[in-house]
């Protein structure tokens, strides 16, 4: 029995010696596969809102419900699912969100075949109640499994193979769905209601195949996970993380995860409206749908390509919370350009925003639950509650999107990303409550 050491007390033990990259090669394969699937499920929002604002008539806020029923679930679902972990383990906790997710893409088939947003919206809040589960496994995973200064190295090996998958899924289920998008919207316009409701029902049943093949496919997964040599990590008993925080009794007694946790709500929000609207921006501009529609992947390859620098800058040239600091600069300047721009030049700068937005989920992690000792469970299930951001934010550009303009509705990114600057340059060193004194923090 070997234990990891994080701060100053053991966190996790494992009967695998994790001290060592080489000997967490294969657990991080193994989990690399799950984030995989976290992108190809996650990012297929992109494409599924202009779909049912189609397929369903809707309006711009009430499409960027997709955005919210899949990620109100980590909020709802997070600290359920912590509790599950307990009971089970991390690898029959895994197992159990893949099939979750499994009976979310089916719901897929009824609510297609009655066409009823109400009932796809139950389908994205199931997908997203077994995708917080899996997250609430994985990611605390991948951060103890091995040393703490690399952990964002390996959160960006983990954000590649999400970001590709999220690069892949639009593209193949926009040919199943919106392969002929713009004939299909100008034709639309001729037909009587008869012949229109025929055409939506159509319209809806395509997603009938594409939904079905992933319901089998996360089945298959789950029971791959469940029989994989991936090694149980189970909580130590110690009762103290570090000697700073002797005889605290609640997460709340943690500002720096507080705070943490605020600001990851932010990023994600901020990270969602860049994926999930950026077609519907682009087809507002009046770009076609047949353009419009690969936009979602255009914004994941640049945060692939942000991921690949984490991997090879750090922590050898930049540490990730220096890499924290830049990603927020970044995010601020192309949230600015997006508002001073116009057209395509306007649409590329919520593209780049994933380069800028590629850093921050990998540097935040270890910067939050660093020290948190018996707490680091209910800490994740905390962080994990903050993608809740990616369910709310998103409304709210789609509300200002349908009251202003979309183009405008950006200006909700600017305060997201001077959230994440502070937290990279003084919230993430508070260990207790007071009023903070940015210039003591900062010397």
């Amino acid at each position: 029995m070997s234990t990891l050491l994080i701060g100053k007390q053991p966190f996790f033990s494992t009967n695998m010696a994790f001290n060592t990259e080489k000997s967490s090669v294969l657990p991080i394969s193994i989990i690399g596969s799950l984030f995989f699937i976290f992108g190809f499920v996650t990012w297929l929002n992109g494409i599924l809102i202009p779909y049912f604002k189609i397929a369903c008539d809707l309006t711009n806020f009430q499409s960027l419900f997709v955005a919210f029923a899949f990620y109100i679930s980590y909020t709802v679902m997070a600290l359920p699912s912590s509790w599950v972990l307990k009971k089970t383990g991390f690898k029959r906790g895994m197992m159990i969100g893949l099939f979750v997710m499994a009976a979310g893409t089916f719901t897929f088939i009824p609510a297609a075949l009655s066409r009823t947003y109400g009932l796809f919206l139950a389908g994205l809040f199931i997908m997203g109640t077994g995708l917080a589960l899996l997250q609430t496994a994985a990611n605390p995973y991948i951060t103890i499994v091995g040393k703490r200064e690399t952990a964002a190295r390996r959160f960006s090996i983990m954000g590649i193979c999400n970001k590709l998958a999220g690069a892949i899924a639009p593209l193949i289920l926009a040919y199943f769905i919106l392969n002929d998008g713009d004939t299909f919207v100008s034709n639309l316009k001729t037909l009587d209601v008869t012949a229109r409701t025929l055409a939506l029902d159509g319209l809806a049943h395509r997603v009938i195949i594409p939904y079905l093949v992933m319901s089998i496919v996360l089945v298959l997964l789950g029971l791959m996970i469940r029989f994989s040599p991936l090694p149980e990590v189970e909580a130590e008993k110690e009762e103290e993380a570090d000697g700073s925080f002797k005889g605290v009794k609640s997460i709340s007694e943690f500002p720096h995860l507080v705070l943490g946790v605020l600001t990851l709500f932010f990023y994600v929000g901020a990270e969602v409206i860049a994926g999930d609207t950026i077609i519907r921006y682009g087809i507002s501009l009046g770009i076609n749908i047949s353009s419009a529609k690969v936009y979602t992947s255009f914004t994941l390859v640049a945060m692939v390509t942000g991921y690949s620098l984490g991997i090879l800058l750090i922590p050898k040239v930049i540490s990730q919370r220096i890499a924290l600091v830049w990603s927020s600069i970044l995010g601020l300047i192309f949230s600015l350009c997006i508002l001073i721009t116009s057209g395509k030049t306007s649409v590329l700068f919520v593209a780049v925003l994933g380069f800028a937005n590629a850093m921050v989920w990998p540097a935040i992690w270890p910067l939050v639950i660093h020290d948190l000792g018996k707490f680091i469970k209910t800490g994740s299930a905390l962080l994990i509650m903050a993608i809740a951001g990616g369910a709310i934010l998103p409304l709210i550009w789609g509300r200002l999107a349908d009251t202003f303009s979309p183009q405008q509705a950006y200006g909700i990114l600017i305060p997201c990303y001077i959230i994440i600057f502070f937290y990279s340059v003084w919230w993430y060193r508070l260990r207790h409550w007071q009023v903070i004194n940015y210039k003591k923090l900062k010397s």
